[in-house]
């Protein structure tokens, strides 16, 4: 008789030895703690025909990392799993990684959709799922491949946090913050330790600039969400920006010199995240020091041109430390990702490579060269991914470029537009003093 989860679904090749530390893995990766890669490992030695530990859901952690390496262990997971015996269900989980270990975010994205449509208990496809949907800024689907699930769920089931938590990010991105954050709260008083549910409250109350709120949400119990956690430094990183909005700079370098960046990981989510925070602040003018250039080294290892969100903030380290021949070589591995067949040419065309052209430029103060490559790509960027508080960091770039260039009109209407949607924020308020202030001279 096949070995069956808590849901009734059939895990072909397990037995009670392999479910064990797999059931472990699963709810280490729906809290974003632990290590799921040790936990599926162990299922793997128990079980080495067990395909759903062996393939999908180690590949899918690696197929996920955005990097070359983790890559490689993804395809080799598929190939794996490619003759071994497995049902339908199994099978479409087969050739989902397939997909997406050869860079085909979107038709990954596409299996495990109609996956979930048939069996929407399958949390570990609704959860990859949902990370495709943020990789590919794909914000509908991330609320929507969610609400069409929950139905089926129930607060007793296994993980059923988790679903809320993703539901609650979903509803977030798609501007639905009441509920955003009355699910991502919920979620997290029955799992304390679900990062993801942390993080989605923090992102409703970085869109609504609720600084304050913010800041005492991510301080009320950092050790749920900080033990153990995969997730922590980004939800660090949420800590930092309630902080920079209230330009607290000396808070937001002691979060980057502790928990952002104190250890330099050369995990590309990680460095991302300490990118964002340097960026930030050089746009505001604050000397970072030599911070950029240990973060430039880790950068320059990783390698570019196999996610273009990656490659944006890799120039920003690249323009901070100032490694001129290190961001040569990542526009001319931009150049070769776009002759490519993978969803990342295209990522990269649309949005990654001007953007990533747009800060080089800054950096050398021809800024208005900056503005006239970002303009164009603002209502698209969310095809290269990320959220909208990530994403921000190029409205950012966008409205101090035209201040430096001394753009009034220009820098007027953006101010006025961000005041708009963020009308409680005092950088908001910043912006237009100093807009204000090009009018006059």
């Amino acid at each position: 008789m096949a070995t069956r989860d808590a849901f009734g679904l059939a895990l072909s090749g397990a037995t009670e030895a392999g479910f064990t530390p797999y059931s472990q893995a699963v709810h280490e990766l729906q809290c974003f703690i632990g290590d799921p890669v040790a936990s599926v490992d162990r299922a793997i030695a128990e079980d080495p025909g067990f395909v759903m530990a062996r393939m999908s859901f180690k590949g899918y952690l690696f197929g996920l990392a955005t990097e070359r390496e983790a890559t490689a262990v993804a395809k080799a997971c598929h190939e794996a799993a490619l003759p071994l015996a497995a049902t339908t269900r199994e099978r479409a989980h087969v050739s989902a990684l397939g997909h997406l270990a050869s860079g085909r975010w979107h038709q990954a994205s596409r299996i495990l959709e109609d996956i979930t449509i048939e069996t929407p208990r399958d949390g570990l496809a609704l959860q990859v799922g949902h990370q495709i949907d943020f990789f590919t800024g794909n914000a509908r689907m991330l609320r929507d491949r969610i609400a069409r699930a929950l139905p089926s769920w129930q607060s007793c089931m296994p993980g059923y946090h988790a679903m809320l938590g993703m539901q609650a990010f979903g509803l977030e991105e798609m501007g639905d913050y009441v509920r955003a954050e009355q699910l991502g709260r919920a979620a997290v008083d029955m799992e304390p330790r679900d990062g993801w549910a942390q993080h989605a409250v923090a992102h409703v109350m970085e869109m609504q600039s609720r600084q304050r709120d913010g800041i005492a949400w991510m301080q009320a119990d950092p050790e749920a969400w900080t033990r153990e956690s995969f997730l922590q430094v980004h939800n660090w990183w949420h800590l930092a920006l309630f902080h920079y909005d209230l330009g607290e700079t000396d808070a937001v370098l002691a979060l980057y010199d502790g928990p952002i960046y104190s250890v330099q990981s050369t995990m590309a989510l990680n460095m991302v995240d300490a990118s964002a925070v340097l960026w930030r602040l050089a746009l505001g003018g604050v000397n970072v020091g030599d911070r950029w250039a240990a973060l430039a080294a880790n950068w320059h290892k990783a390698g570019a041109g196999n996610y273009a969100f990656n490659d944006a903030h890799a120039m920003m380290a690249f323009v901070g430390a100032g490694f001129d021949a290190p961001a040569l070589a990542l526009l001319e591995a931009q150049r070769e990702a776009m002759r490519g067949s993978d969803d990342n040419a295209a990522f990269t065309r649309d949005v990654g490579h001007p953007l990533t052209l747009a800060i080089k430029a800054f950096g050398e103060g021809s800024y208005t060269e900056a503005v006239r490559l970002i303009r164009p790509i603002r209502s698209i960027a969310h095809r290269f991914g990320g959220s909208h508080a990530q994403r921000d960091v190029i409205d950012l770039t966008l409205i101090e470029a035209a201040l430096r260039a001394g753009e009034g009109a220009l820098a007027r209407a953006l101010t006025a537009e961000r005041s708009m949607a963020r009308p409680d924020s005092p950088l908001s308020a910043l912006f237009v003093r100093r807009a204000a202030d090009l009018s006059e001279n």
